[in-house]
């Protein structure tokens, strides 16, 4: 549910199970130590703020099934690069607030100078 981990600072890496199709508020958020995630086909959405403040997040894979992202779900990130699933149909503002990752979207990339554009180009 919502917080279930927050703030477990423990947690250093997280394979989620198949059964799981939502990652709920602010799920894993400040977990400082965790650096990679796996989510599976199985997840549809990931909540606002899922994993916020999670600022050892190095790597994380974003399956095709996802369609929508949450508000600042990844602020505060070190994620280098996400490449986002064509899936994606709405995205909340400032799902990578304070990140400096390269996203990939249909083929385009976007800088933090650019995430608006970003927002634009999913939310129409």
């Amino acid at each position: 549910g919502n917080y279930a981990f927050s703030k477990c600072t423990g947690l250093t890496s997280i394979t989620i199970p198949n059964s799981v199709t939502e990652i709920r508020v602010c799920m894993f958020s400040d977990c400082t130590r965790l650096t990679s995630i796996t989510i599976p086909n199985s997840v549809t959405e990931i909540g606002q703020n899922a994993f916020a403040g999670c600022t050892g997040l190095t790597s994380i894979t974003i399956p095709n099934s996802v369609t929508t992202i949450g508000e600042r779900a990844f602020w505060g990130c070190a994620v280098k690069s996400i490449t986002l699933p064509d899936s994606i149909t709405k995205i909340g503002i400032a799902v990578f607030k304070d990140c400096t990752a390269k996203i990939t979207y249909k083929g385009k990339v976007y800088f933090p100078s650019t995430y608006n554009d970003l927002y634009k180009a999913i939310n129409g």
